[in-house]
Order: C-alpha cells, then sequence, then structure tokens
C-alpha cells in the first residue's frame, strides 16, 4: 500500500514559498511528480497556489497542460527539432539549452508574427545542459535574435546546494550574476530546494523546488524540515519457524545465529524496494518496523517478496496479513536510500505502478 498525503505536499509548498518570499515559488513536478502521481499531486499544487510549474519533456508538459489549462509550463528537455508548433499549441514554454535552439525558437517567434515566451538556461558550472560562455556571448551579440521572442526566464542549476558550505555554492552565483547583467530585463532563476535554503541571495525571481515537495531530504546535513508525503507499507504473508545455521533467502547470504521466526513481506524490487537493500552475513540488516517493532531485513530482497526477523515480535503481532512500514514515520525515504547507496530522489521514482495508491487530503 502506497499512501501520498496531499495536504502534506501543499504543506511543503507554503513552506518553500515562505523561505523564498518575495520570489514566485515554482513546482518541479517532471517524473510524474517524482513518481508519486502528476494527476493528483499537480492539482493539489495550484489550489495551493503555486501557478508556474517545471517538467523535463514534452510529453509530460502535455500531460500537465490537460490538468491545469491556466498554468505556466516550462519544459526542461529544451526544443528538439519538428516541436515548436506543439509548444504554441499547447501554450508550453520550452527551456532553451542552447544558441541553436534559440535561433530556432526566434526564427519561429517571427514567423507565427508574435513574441512567443520561452526561458534560456545557461550553464554555470555543472557542464550539463544550458548555454556556455561562448554561446552566450553569440546570443547576446545578436539583439534582433533576442528581440523575435519574450525571455520570460533566465536560469541555471546548482550543482553542489544540497552541501551548503560548498565553495562551489557560491562560485556559480557569481557566474550567474555576470550573466544575468547581460539579461538585464529577464526575471531570473536559479534555486532548486536545497538552492533555496542557502537564502536570499540564491532566490532571485522565481524558485524551482523539487524533492522538498515530496518530503524529500534536500540537504545532506541538518534536520529535514519538511513534512513526511509517503508511506509504503506492505503484508506479512506467512511467519515460520527455522532453526540456528539454517540459511535464508537466495544465494544463501545469511546464515541464522539463533533459533528464529522468519516472516515473508509480500513486497520485492518490483515494487521498487533495491535489491542493494539485500541483508548478508557480512552485511548490517536494514530495519523495517512492525508497529513499533523493528525488524531486520534476512538474506536477499527478491522481486517480490523480503525476508524479515520477527523472534523478538510478540506473536500476536507477527501475523500473517500484518503491515510492515517500509516508508513512513520512522524510516524516511532518504535513510532508506542511504542504506541501499542511493538517494531518496531514486527511492521515489522507482516506486513503481504495482502498489496499491491511497490518496489522502488535498
Amino acid at each position: 500500500m502506497l499512501t501520498i498525503d496531499l495536504d502534506a505536499v501543499a504543506a511543503n509548498y507554503r513552506i518553500l514559498r515562505d523561505l523564498g518570499t518575495p520570489a514566485e515559488c515554482s513546482a518541479v513536478v517532471k517524473a510524474d511528480a517524482y513518481g508519486l502521481g502528476m494527476a493528483e499531486v499537480a492539482p493539489a499544487l495550484a489550489r495551493a497556489g503555486c501557478k508556474t510549474f517545471f517538467v523535463a519533456t514534452l510529453g509530460e508538459a502535455k500531460q500537465l497542460r490537460a490538468l491545469l489549462a491556466k498554468a505556466t509550463i516550462y519544459v526542461l528537455a529544451g526544443l528538439l527539432e519538428e516541436t515548436t508548433a506543439i509548444y504554441r499549441q499547447e501554450n508550453l514554454r520550452p527551456v532553451l539549452n542552447s544558441a541553436d535552439e534559440i535561433k530556432e525558437w526566434g526564427a519561429f517567434s517571427r514567423a507565427a508574427r508574435g513574441k512567443l515566451p520561452a526561458a534560456i538556461h545557461v550553464d554555470s558550472g555543472m557542464n550539463r545542459l544550458g548555454l556556455s560562455a561562448a554561446e552566450v556571448a553569440t546570443v547576446t551579440a545578436a539583439k534582433d535574435l533576442l528581440a523575435s521572442f519574450e525571455l520570460s526566464l533566465l536560469m541555471s542549476h546548482l550543482a553542489c546546494a544540497d552541501e551548503p558550505n560548498h565553495a562551489k555554492n557560491e562560485a556559480q552565483r557569481k557566474g550567474f550574476e555576470a550573466v544575468r547583467r547581460k539579461f538585464p530585463k529577464a526575471p531570473a532563476s536559479l534555486a532548486n530546494s536545497a538552492g533555496i535554503l542557502l537564502g536570499r541571495a540564491y532566490h532571485y525571481d522565481l524558485v524551482r523546488p523539487g524533492i522538498a515537495l515530496y518530503g524529500g531530504k534536500a540537504r545532506r546535513t541538518d534536520d529535514n524540515p519538511f513534512a513526511p508525503v509517503v508511506h509504503l507499507a506492505g503484508r506479512l504473508l506467512q511467519v515460520r519457524e527455522a532453526a540456528a545455521g539454517e540459511t535464508v533467502g537466495y544465494g544463501a547470504t545469511q546464515t541464522l545465529k539463533r533459533p528464529s521466526r522468519i516472516a515473508t513481506l509480500g513486497v520485492g524490487y518490483a515494487d521498487g524496494v533495491f535489491r542493494a537493500l539485500s541483508a548478508g552475513d557480512d552485511r548490517q540488516s536494514l530495519r523495517l518496523y512492525l508497529g513499533s517493532h523493528p525488524v531486520p531485513v534476512l538474506g536477499r530482497v527478491s522481486m517480490d517478496l523480503i525476508t524479515l526477523d520477527v523472534t523478538d515480535v510478540p506473536r500476536e503481532l507477527a501475523r500473517r496479513g500484518a503491515w510492515v512500514e517500509l516508508i513512513g514515520p520512522r524510516i524516511a525515504a532518504h535513510e532508506l536510500a542511504a542504506h541501499a547507496g542511493t538517494i531518496d530522489y531514486e527511492v521515489l521514482t522507482n516506486l513503481g505502478t504495482r502498489a496499491l495508491r491511497r490518496y489522502v487530503g488535498g
């Protein structure tokens, strides 16, 4: 059972909006709202006051437009060949990532006899998407080009904002400031979730939170100020007795050190619970929760099943049909992610579609 708290999403949005004031607070809802369901999450954010949204692809943007007729929608992947007409038809805004994309959008805008809005993304040190310094010089020198469309946003992206003391944060901010002076009339945006927490100098005119909206931990350090949104629970299918010295699961990677009660949970990596969470004789077990009782993982996580040590749980609680918490109040997504050697972004976007979803609030 995957429970998604839409009231918590809205509460997190309000926290981020207040932290970013006076900048506008947008919302990043790419990858199906980080795996939580754009069809449910985006309208909840709109009801909380969000007017501007970011998605990764044109397909996501078309789905979002069907949900929110009046929202401002930016597409981070930029302008691919033969897509200009779709942007105009659906009232979408491309994030232009190169001089070639800017030239193409400018030509389309002139042909359409209207100054169509778009964002320009400049690279301030990630070496991923965005205009290089040389491309910025080329574009700003071509005054007619910038005059051919509406530059609705100038943006860049922080590489190390999750580490607040990282020197690259200030280096990128200063680099962005220098570029911004070449586009003096354009609204500016630099801060993602973690960037918002860096303070007002990083906020500019619009902030773009993503993971924090969904209860994720934006910073590696410090407590997480955002409300948990996701609760993932599975049910026990069987409880059995096993003797000391017996092994558990595929590969016989874990040997029991005592007579044990083993519970089999009907969740596995097909549900987005990583195989990397497997335990073994040489690997410390992740602890899930049966009520208030910690229950260590035993052996390997398989496609549909996880085995748990319930020896120390009262028998009346550790029974067939009982619910076990995998993500929730006692286990945050970033804690489960750390045990798997990844980040909570990957946990949320891999939860899959097999679990029964239940939306509350909103």
